[in-house]
Formats: C-alpha cells, sequence, structure tokens
C-alpha cells in the first residue's frame, strides 16, 4: 500500500472528477470523451511508472496495460453509441478481456470455478436472450464467453483452499467480479429495462475493476516465497 498508494493518486483524483462534473451522455463531445477515460489514462500512467524494463521482463502486465488502451478505446466509442458506435466499443471491450485472460494465464486450470462461472454467464445469456435482436443476439454471447472466460482465469488464480493465493490474484480475481457486474448493468439498462442508477452503478464498478486488474499486474510479494509456498 506504501509503495503503490502514490501512484494511484491521479488515478482517483481524475475518477473525483468524472464524478464532479457528472457530464451529460446526451450532448457526446471530445472533452466528456477525455474526462470518461481519464482515469484509464492514469492507470497507464501508474503501469508505467513501473518501467518499461518491468513491463518487458512480465507479459503480464505488458498484457493488462495492453488492454487498458483497448479499454480507452472501447469508452470512447461508447460516448457515442447512440451515434451507432455501441457495436465498436463492444469488440474494443472484447479484445480487452481476451488480453485480460491471457495475462491470468491458463495455470491453475481449476474446472469447478470454470463451470461455476459457465453456469452464471448461460444464466445472464439466457435471460437476456428474449430482449436481443438482430446482430445482438450473437454479438452479445460471444461478449458473454469472453468476459466469462477471462472471469474463470481470474478467479481460478486465487485459489483460497489451498493457501495459494497472493494480494495480485485476489486483486485480479475482485476486479473481474467488479468488471462483470459493471457490464451487466449496461446489457440490462441498454436491452431490457431502465436500471435505476445505473450510469453511478456502471460507472464505479468498471474504475474499481480497473484499478484492481492495474493492481494485479504489480508483484507485491516475494516471487521466490511463492514458489516455495506451491
Amino acid at each position: 500500500v506504501k509503495s503503490e498508494g502514490p501512484k494511484l493518486v491521479p488515478f482517483f483524483k481524475a475518477t473525483c472528477v468524472y464524478f464532479v462534473l457528472w457530464l451529460p451522455t446526451s450532448s457526446p463531445s471530445w472533452f466528456s470523451a477525455l474526462i470518461k477515460c481519464l482515469p484509464i489514462f492514469c492507470l497507464w500512467v501508474f503501469l508505467l511508472a513501473h518501467g518499461i524494463n518491468f513491463l518487458v521482463s512480465h507479459r503480464s502486465a505488458s498484457r493488462i496495460l495492453a488492454g487498458l488502451i483497448f479499454s480507452a478505446v472501447g469508452d470512447a466509442f461508447l460516448i457515442w453509441q447512440e451515434q451507432g458506435y455501441f457495436i465498436h466499443g463492444l469488440l474494443m471491450f472484447g479484445i480487452t478481456h481476451i488480453l485480460y485472460s491471457s495475462a491470468f494465464g491458463m495455470k491453475p486450470l481449476d474446472l469447478k470455478a470454470g463451470l461455476l462461472m459457465g453456469v452464471v454467464s448461460s444464466s445472464c445469456y439466457a435471460f437476456l436472450y428474449s430482449y436481443l435482436s438482430g446482430p445482438f443476439t450473437y454479438l452479445v454471447a460471444v461478449y458473454i464467453a469472453l468476459i466469462g472466460f477471462m472471469g474463470w482465469r481470474a478467479m481460478a488464480g486465487v485459489q483460497l483452499c489451498n493457501d495459494l493465493w497472493t494480494w495480485t490474484k485476489l486483486s485480479a480475481c475482485v476486479g473481474a467480479m467488479l468488471f462483470m457486474v459493471s457490464d451487466l448493468t449496461i446489457a440490462l439498462n441498454e436491452f431490457c429495462f431502465p436500471v435505476p442508477y445505473s450510469r453511478f452503478i456502471i460507472m464505479a464498478t468498471y474504475y474499481a475493476a480497473q484499478m484492481l486488474i492495474a493492481l494485479s499486474a504489480v508483484e507485491t510479494r516475494d516471487e521466490e516465497d511463492f514458489r516455495k509456498r506451491s
């Protein structure tokens, strides 16, 4: 906390700026896109502050940085979603989830976590299905599969029962779950029915998710010690 906390101060300030200004979505502009993306830009800086050598030597960190870049592009597209750019945003975040899944890795496999996430993802799509039409019937299915897979890989890394968890892996897991809450709220609000305080729920969980996933890229425990315990 002492070492990473100060590096996150710009992110918290940028997040506060977003919620204080609370720019209307009815009049999208480049300024509103900048304010919305600013916290994500700060997370870029947070990772870059650890040095290029750190990003080069840690593939997971570089992939999370790439995911944050695609997230910012997706955020910008969603500013103009009423002008037909919702699918573009969906595509950008789909790529983000692929990059995050790659960063979390495939070990340990943990099929139980995969089954649980499969049931949750399938249930969400089954609920949304009757509200979907046209290309969204397939696009939403693919997107849910991607974010569900990302959630599985983040959850699988924790291993609380085996006492092999690290704070970084727990951070990734909580971040992935919050990301799913944020996107489910978007889907409900966009395709099903108005969700009260939807924008606040979406953005609060989204920013928290991105921060926790960015934190998961930072090594907070001695790797040698972790390997001994494994």
